[in-house]
């Protein structure tokens, strides 16, 4: 709730830096705790540093976080970020994989190539990955649907979807539900990152709408950790009067999240750095004073780019 304003700017039109604020002094600006790096990226993270620094040339497969800060942070420290066109090129190297996790065909290609890997998928995803192998190996004509909830083209779908040699029907959405099969028995699992609640929609549906003569089971594979920051980031938002989010323009996780704080919060907005902060997210609007800053990001934000953000504000308010 707002704190009833109890003096005007002198001049509405004053540049911030020379305005004073609302109620005298400056308003409060804090970075939620519940934030930054989830336990799979600081694990994918802490392996990366320390390879790094047995002085040995390291590619990792794909960017090892959604967050160019923080890809940008670690190749100056000397990780090489390569594609998987590139990965087939190599012959005799060190390679990560990041916590998204990668199909079988990226395994087959590092034994063929002699390359050593540094595994560091998410225990999570690789539990996932291996249900999913279970369940497609446990189905020798392949008669059932193996769902799975998530982005298409996402690093951790295109491991999920490898499990299965490429069959596996991904949804993105409750809308895309009406596409499957109710004739034919259905499996259906979740990207790690996906929505709880949309899950769970999903699956009402399929119940609502499975054959009689088909089976319908469902394994609900979403990373808790993940999972619960939601409601979690719905109260930090609810309880300030601007919201400064900061996250990767890639990151999936971070668009859901972002779009959590921005239901409970109009006054919500994502940034990549400090360097997007403009003076009006944060301006002394006489109809809606700001007394308070809140400052969060996704699973993929590191906490010393939160810290960055949080100093030019301050910078800003001087």
């Amino acid at each position: 709730m707002l704190l009833k304003e109890t003096k005007q700017p002198t001049e509405v039109t004053t540049p911030l830096l020379e305005r004073e604020w609302q109620g005298g002094g400056s308003p409060s600006i804090e970075i939620d705790n519940g934030s930054g790096f989830c336990f799979g990226v600081t694990r994918a993270i802490d392996k990366a540093e320390e390879e790094l620094q047995k002085g040995q040339p390291l590619y990792c497969l794909g960017d090892i976080v959604h967050n160019g800060r923080e890809v940008e942070r670690l190749g100056n420290l000397g990780l090489v970020t390569i594609d998987h066109e590139a990965f087939a090129r190599l012959h005799d190297a060190n390679v990560l994989l990041r916590a998204h996790g990668e199909p079988p065909a990226t395994y087959r290609q590092a034994s063929a190539n002699h390359i050593h890997l540094i595994d560091a998928t998410c225990p999570v995803v690789l539990h996932l990955q291996e249900r999913i192998k279970r369940e497609y190996d446990n189905d020798p004509g392949h008669e059932k649907q193996i769902v799975i909830f998530g982005k298409k083209g996402h690093a951790e779908v295109l491991g999920l979807v490898g499990q299965t040699e490429g069959t596996a029907i991904v949804i993105e959405n409750y809308e895309d539900v009406v596409r499957l099969d109710f004739t034919r028995d259905i499996s259906l699992y979740s990207q790690t990152t996906k929505s709880l609640e949309g899950f769970r929609q999903i699956v009402e549906y399929i119940q609502q709408h499975i054959a009689p003569t088909a089976s319908f089971t469902y394994a609900d594979t979403i990373c808790r950790q993940v999972a619960n920051r939601m409601p979690h980031i719905r109260e930090f938002a609810a309880r300030h009067d601007v919201v400064l989010f900061v996250c990767g323009h890639k990151s999936s996780n971070g668009r859901v999240l972002y779009n959590e704080c921005k239901s409970v919060n109009p006054r919500s907005y994502m940034i990549d750095s400090p360097a997007e902060i403009q003076e009006s997210f944060i301006a002394n609007d006489a109809h809606a004073p700001a007394f308070s800053i809140g400052i969060c990001g996704a699973t993929s934000t590191p906490k010393w780019l939160m810290e960055q953000c949080k100093v030019r504000v301050e910078q800003m308010m001087c």
